[in-house]
This record gives C-alpha cells, sequence and structure tokens, in this order.
C-alpha cells in the first residue's frame, strides 16, 4: 500500500498507525537475526509498515533494498526504503528510483542524508542540496509516496533555530512530501509546539507522526541524543544516571517512559506512533502491549 493511504484509512476508522524503523545489519548472522527473529516477533503486533534506514553516503544502499523487498515479499509487510541526496547525482537517483520500483516499493523516506566520516554536507556535482529539491524530483518520476523527516528541536545542523527548520519542513511538503516522521525526542511539550506551529501557522494537512525510541541503555542513548541535537530532560538525565550501567533496569524504565509519552501522544491526536527500533523487538512489543494496541 501507499503509506499515504495508510494513514487516510487508519485516521477514518479512528485508528492509529503503527510502524517501525530499521537499519541494515553489518553482517549476514545480523541479516538473519533481524529477518528471522526481529521482524516476526514485530508481526505479532500487527503493524501498518516500516522503514529500512540508508547508510551514509548511501553506503548500504544494496543492503537496504534487499532487506525492504525480502520484508515485502516474505512478510507481506509493506516497507519504506530511505533515500538521500549523499554522494548522488540525479541519474544515479534516477536510476535507483527505476530499481526500487522494479522491486514493488512504493514508498520513500527522502533526505538530506549524513556524509560519510560526519562534517559538511558535501554537495555532489549534479546532485541534489537540499531534501526538498529530492522530493520535487521524485515526485516528477511517478506516483509514490513520499516521506520526510520533521524536527520538534530543529535540526542540529540549521544554525538558525527550529522555526527556520520548520519552515524547510513547510517546503519538503510543499515540494510534494505526502508524511513525516519526526527525529526522536523525550518531551512530549516540544512535539506540540512543533505540530500546532505546522498546523496552525503553515496550514499543513499532512500527518505528522511522533518518532519514539524505547530507551536501552543511559551510555547508549546519550551518545544517540548527542550526535542528533536531542534534548534529554533535566528529570530523565537524573534518572538515567542513578539506574547507571544496568542495562536491563534501564530497558524496564525505558518501557515505562515511553509508554507514558505514546499514551499522551495518541490521547492529544497523534496519527500514529513511529518507533525506532534498533533492530530490537521485546520493548517494542511491550510498549504496545502496555498500550492495548496488541
Amino acid at each position: 500500500m501507499l503509506v499515504r493511504d495508510i494513514y487516510s484509512s487508519k485516521a477514518a476508522a479512528g485508528q492509529p498507525v503503527i510502524s517501525f524503523e530499521f537499519f541494515p545489519p553489518k553482517t549476514a548472522e545480523g541479516d538473519r537475526s533481524l529477518l528471522e527473529k526481529t521482524l516476526p516477533a514485530l508481526l505479532r503486533t500487527r503493524p501498518d509498515y516500516c522503514s529500512v534506514t540508508y547508510g551514509a553516503g548511501g553506503s548500504t544502499r544494496d543492503k537496504t533494498l534487499m532487506i525492504v523487498d525480502r520484508i515485502q515479499h516474505e512478510h507481506n509487510l509493506t516497507a519504506v526504503a530511505h533515500l538521500t541526496c549523499v554522494c548522488a547525482t540525479k541519474e544515479q537517483i534516477r536510476e535507483l528510483l527505476v530499481q526500487i520500483r522494479s522491486l514493488g516499493v512504493r514508498n520513500v523516506l527522502a533526505l538530506r542524508g549524513d556524509p560519510p566520516g560526519g562534517g559538511e554536507f558535501p554537495f555532489t556535482a549534479g546532485g541534489f542540496e537540499f531534501s526538498s529539491q529530492l522530493v520535487e524530483f521524485i515526485r516528477q518520476q511517478g506516483d509514490l509516496s513520499i516521506g520526510v523527516a520533521g524536527f520538534p528541536e530543529g535540526h542540529i545542523a540549521c544554525k538558525e533555530g527550529k522555526h527556520a527548520d520548520w519552515q524547510h519542513l513547510r517546503e519538503k511538503i510543499e515540494a510534494g512530501a505526502d508524511f513525516v516522521i519526526t527525529q526522536l525526542f523525550f518531551d512530549n511539550a516540544d512535539f506540540y509546539e512543533f505540530r500546532d506551529h505546522m498546523t496552525h501557522r503553515h496550514g499543513i494537512r499532512v500527518p505528522l507522526v511522533p518518532g519514539i525510541i524505547p530507551i536501552l541503555s543511559g551510555p547508549q542513548i546519550k551518545r544517540f541524543t548527542a550526535l542528533c541535537g536531542s534534548r534529554l530532560p533535566t528529570n530523565l538525565a537524573a534518572k538515567l544516571d542513578e539506574l547507571g550501567d544496568n542495562d536491563a533496569t534501564v530497558a524496564e524504565f525505558g518501557v515505562e517512559y515511553a509508554t507514558k509519552q505514546c499514551e499522551d501522544l495518541l490521547k492529544s491526536g497523534a496519527p500514529g506512533i513511529h518507533f525506532y527500533t534498533l533492530n530490537k523487538a521485546a520493548s517494542t512489543v511491550r510498549i504496545l502491549e502496555n498500550l492495548g494496541l496488541v
């Protein structure tokens, strides 16, 4: 299905859309674990779709497409292929879109992307500088459902601040994006400010989908938030410091914290929840059970 149609049909039925994100593993063993253990465990929750990330500089292109293809054909779950501007010309992206369609994939997440090794965004001659340009190009290529990323706290690379970043999101939507998945966040107030600004000030009507990550480890989530620019609220950071390196206890707390986040978001009208699973099933399944959504 087209993801935009999934959101429309679920909204009409008054039901939330549940989706998961995976990343391409680095080893064959990791592939088997994802496709033969994690995914079947998550499928028991009856999700609506999943997405598969695209490594820095397109480094996992073939692996991303392999996983998306297997998810759709072996597990009958709608999958979204991530696609970025980094290190790619328009013609290379055109060829990639042909390949994506040949696999029966009808949904993409269009991103500016991360450069290999970090640092500044490297513009590729004959390519795109901004994700809005990528969205417009994809829209011209045919009937795909296009998602984009939104940043409730502003993108870490946008020095002008979050309101400038939200204007860039508006440009992506005007270029043809059908839905928005947000960066992970831990204070729902940040999402509500972002949502209200986009809907009330800019008149945005596409689904703005909160992205939630179940905390599995204190040091790990501190690394993630430092990399992506998300904020750990003071009370949450203090609790993680208190729990220390006991990952089992941290994961249990992470389920509790994310459950409360999701309950509040759904009660406040979020169209669904997109879970950053880190290729793990247990915490996400527990959260959905707590929400009564399994």
